[in-house]
């Protein structure tokens, strides 16, 4: 396969995926805002949480909140669990890398704070755990998976599935919901 046909099946492939996204999810996007909105406006926080290139997409947001997005505004507090590697290995090493992101939601979260799991395959033990984790609190859970859903299915409290099996097409749709959400917050709280 050369290179220009390459180029065209991965434009094809995301664009097809991104208007099934827009056919199929608008109304759980316009929810998820809300609920960004009503965090960030009672003084609460969001905690993000994920692996590999989801753990950058979590990095990645996290910063649209702290810093900005498209205008000047004050930080809103977002925390990307995936980012201090001191915990990550201290609690893989003296319990187990399925607990390294709940056991940072048991020790920072509050009710009425929010949080935001990826998962391209739903079934992340890391990502289930602190599902889990956010049940037990009363932490209100997001999630963003590809086309099963898998085990995230019954563990969140809202969950965008991505229609497609392709991790990278999944990733590329969870960033631009990212930043319409992102879009739609900084439009209501300023």
């Amino acid at each position: 396969m050369d290179s220009r046909t390459i180029i065209d099946r991965c434009f094809t492939d995301n664009i097809a995926t991104i208007e099934k996204v827009r056919n199929q999810n608008t109304q759980e996007i316009e929810s998820i805002a809300d609920m960004v909105y009503r965090t960030f406006n009672n003084n609460k926080r969001i905690f993000f949480c994920g692996n590999g290139g989801s753990a950058a997409d979590c990095q990645h947001m996290a910063a649209e909140y702290v810093g900005r997005f498209k205008k000047e505004r004050k930080g809103y507090p977002a925390i990307a669990l995936t980012v201090d590697t001191s915990i990550i290995t201290s609690v893989s090493n003296d319990y187990s890398f399925e607990t390294i992101f709940a056991r940072q939601l048991e020790a920072l979260a509050v009710p009425g704070d929010l949080l935001i799991a990826y998962s391209t395959s739903g079934n992340s033990k890391n990502i289930i755990e602190v599902l889990k984790k956010a049940k037990s609190m009363g932490i209100t859970s997001i999630g963003m998976t590809g086309q099963s859903g898998g085990d995230m299915n019954k563990l969140t409290d809202t969950l965008i599935k991505i229609p497609s099996n392709i991790t990278a097409r999944i990733q590329e749709a969870h960033l631009l919901l990212g930043h319409i959400v992102c879009e739609i917050v900084d439009q209501r709280l300023n």
